[in-house]
């Protein structure tokens, strides 16, 4: 394999990542907004999509392996192969709390709609700001991009311990409600884990750069 082609390859690969991560991003915001609704058709229709997410992360899997083989990369170049395999294990694990979110939909009972869900949307967009950002620095091999988006790891990690405050503030006031509760705590589970995943990509990107790993996902308040 010529240089040109494998650079090529590895432009093809990184376009492919970006695909992956809009594939995710989507369905992270698609799996909150059913929820609000109580669209539980919606979420059934996300949760059959993740085979999608998992079909494209072992289709780039298996581009990597094969310019590894093929190519024998050294140094920077293998680093970056590798750092593909890791980042799109992190990206489908976001597919699967996106997942885990819409299933969470399907077990709640009915109740008016659109359901409050306090700081649980405030947590969608900024995991959600961060998958991007993490994805905008491992494109541009911006490191000190990726050492920031740790910093909005730990509003993330604020608005959780929100949600949890409300959500169990509820259950002592109405134990009616600690079933659809626990279903919120949950549901900010999943969203705290997908920002843990961006930091994970994030990671990665200085990993890519740098040769170094770097812990970023250590909260800071």
């Amino acid at each position: 394999m010529t240089r040109e082609l494998f650079q090529a390859e590895l432009r093809q690969l990184q376009d492919d990542v970006l695909t992956l991560g809009s594939m995710v991003e989507k369905a992270v915001l698609d799996a909150v907004e059913s929820l609000r609704d109580g669209d539980v058709e919606w979420s059934k229709r996300i949760i059959a999509e993740d085979d999608r997410v998992n079909r494209k992360r072992f289709e780039i899997e298996d581009r990597a392996i094969f310019v590894i083989a093929t190519q024998q990369p050294m140094a920077t170049d293998l680093r970056a192969l590798v750092s593909v395999l890791s980042i799109i294990t992190d990206l489908e694990r976001i597919g699967d709390h996106a997942e885990g979110i819409a299933r969470i939909n399907t077990m709640m009972e009915t109740e008016p709609l659109p359901r409050r869900l306090g700081y649980i949307p405030a947590m969608a967009d900024r995991a959600v700001a961060m998958l991007r950002d993490s994805l905008r620095a491992y494109i541009d091999l911006d490191v000190e991009a990726a050492r920031q988006i740790c910093y909005a790891d730990d509003e993330v990690d604020r608005l959780q311990d929100s949600v949890y405050d409300e959500c169990f503030q509820a259950m002592v006031a109405d134990p009616s409600t600690i079933q659809r509760n626990t279903y919120l705590l949950w549901t900010a589970h999943n969203l705290e884990r997908i920002a843990d995943r961006c930091t994970n990509i994030c990671e990665r990107v200085i990993y890519m750069v740098t040769g170094h790993m770097d812990e970023l996902n250590v909260s800071n308040y």
